[in-house]
């Protein structure tokens, strides 16, 4: 589905609604707007209940500065105007004040961006504005400013974030992806800190040769359409769920023998239909389609593993904490993270990439999750819900973990206790 066909008012509920329902504005907070082909600008309403909003309650500005609709446009207006003047390449915008990026303005710092490689790839360097009233002129020109030098993320002090993008869709990405960096950020805070990646190595990861040939001819059959409605109803899932994000995460199937099914690179997460699925068949790929960069890496853990028939690799907020501070992530803690997750280890970042072979040899069946440092976490099983049921479990344990340190001494279960759920559970 091309969602750029819809109607700019439809794509604006729509994008509101994901925002709100994600926890990252309130009833009446947060913007919208959308430039079209005919230089008018099609935004959210002043003062309307953001989680109530319907097409028809969009507004639209026309070029020439009158008014259509059936509401006030928002007050925060002329922001949104004066950076489609100042950045002709950007058609929309995004402001809202989600709970981590707030954090970040009213202590008046920058998430850093270099935690993973797509939070750069999307976010890129983020820009400061000095607060200024809300509404007024003078905001506007100040964010404005910011953006005229060529940010496309800007914390706004004391206020909140604006993010603005070629399409609507592509601004949400950057900015739940900016969101998802703060959050994870605050998170490692609480396990003593986080590291970042350099420059070098995030170009590398960019750099990845990841081309598969295409094949001639692709056979549809009724076990791997099962597979692909496997596939989109658990992104879908993950991505409800808060553990996977529109720009980040790969889900994968093991089909027949070696071959697998593969979600694609780039496109939004949240909106992966069936047919935007790859099937990737003797080392090829679908004709017309290109799988996640990681299909490399899949396809070495099906090759070494054949009792794994589902990977996922993704980045919750909570569990990107331990992927990002480097500190152990300790499962024995309560029988159900141990029995799912066994202990799980770290993998260097760049010993993933293409042509390594440290994760399809470390995982199996006895390690079926690792931490990628400042990447991701990979989490195997031999299906789908024991997989995705992994994930959940260690996106849970994490954040006990992240919030026991601020009530008390982490107190681990003994190697006895560890031994009888061994015993009972995993001979």
């Amino acid at each position: 589905m091309n969602l750029e066909l819809l109607h700019p008012r439809n794509r604006i509920a729509l994008i509101m609604d994901l925002i709100y329902k994600n926890g990252m504005t309130t009833t009446s907070g947060g913007n919208i707007s959308i430039l079209d082909e005919e230089g008018n600008i099609w935004i959210t309403p002043a003062g309307y209940d953001k989680g109530n909003l319907t097409p028809k309650d969009i507004v639209c500005v026309k070029s020439d500065g009158t008014v259509e609709g059936l509401h006030r446009p928002s007050s925060e207006f002329p922001f949104h105007k004066a950076i489609y003047e100042q950045r002709p390449d950007l058609k929309a915008v995004i402001h809202a004040h989600p709970p981590a990026l707030v954090s970040f303005s009213i202590v008046r710092r920058i998430p850093d961006t270099n935690i993973i490689p797509q939070t750069k790839k999307f976010c890129g360097k983020v820009g400061y504005a000095p607060y200024k009233l809300p509404g007024s002129d003078e905001l506007g020109q100040s964010i404005a400013d910011i953006f005229g030098a060529g940010y496309k993320s800007v914390i706004m002090e004391n206020h909140g974030t604006v993010v603005g993008g070629v399409n609507l869709f592509r601004a949400f990405q950057r900015f739940e992806t900016l969101e998802f960096s703060a959050r994870s950020i605050i998170n490692s805070q609480k396990l003593g800190g986080y590291k970042s990646l350099t420059d070098a190595q995030i170009q590398a990861f960019e750099d990845q040769n990841v081309e598969l040939p295409e094949m001639k001819e692709v056979n549809y059959t009724t076990d791997e359409k099962e597979i692909r409605n496997e596939i989109y109803s658990y992104v879908k899932r993950a991505c409800e769920q808060n553990l996977m994000i529109s720009s980040h995460g790969t889900v994968s199937m093991r089909w027949r023998g070696n071959d697998f099914l593969i979600t694609p690179t780039s496109l939004n997460r949240r909106f992966i239909g069936h047919t935007d699925i790859v099937q990737i068949k003797g080392g090829q790929r679908e004709k017309g389609k290109f799988p996640s960069k990681a299909v490399h890496l899949h396809q070495a853990i099906y090759e070494q593993n054949p009792e794994i028939n589902c990977i996922i690799n993704t980045q919750p907020a909570a569990t990107m904490a331990f992927g990002i501070s480097h500190k152990k992530f300790e499962t024995r803690t309560i029988p159900e993270s141990y029995i799912l997750l066994k202990d799980i280890p770290f993998v260097e970042f760049g010993d993933h990439l293409h042509g390594k072979n440290v994760v399809p040899e470390l995982l199996s069946k006895e390690t079926p999750i690792a931490i990628i440092k400042n990447d991701s976490v990979i989490v195997t099983g031999s299906s789908m819900l024991e997989t995705f049921d992994r994930l959940e479990v260690a996106e849970f344990s994490a954040q006990s973990l992240i919030e026991s340190h601020m009530i008390g001494d982490l107190v681990e279960i003994g190697q006895e206790e560890i031994d009888d759920l061994v015993e009972k559970f995993l001979s």
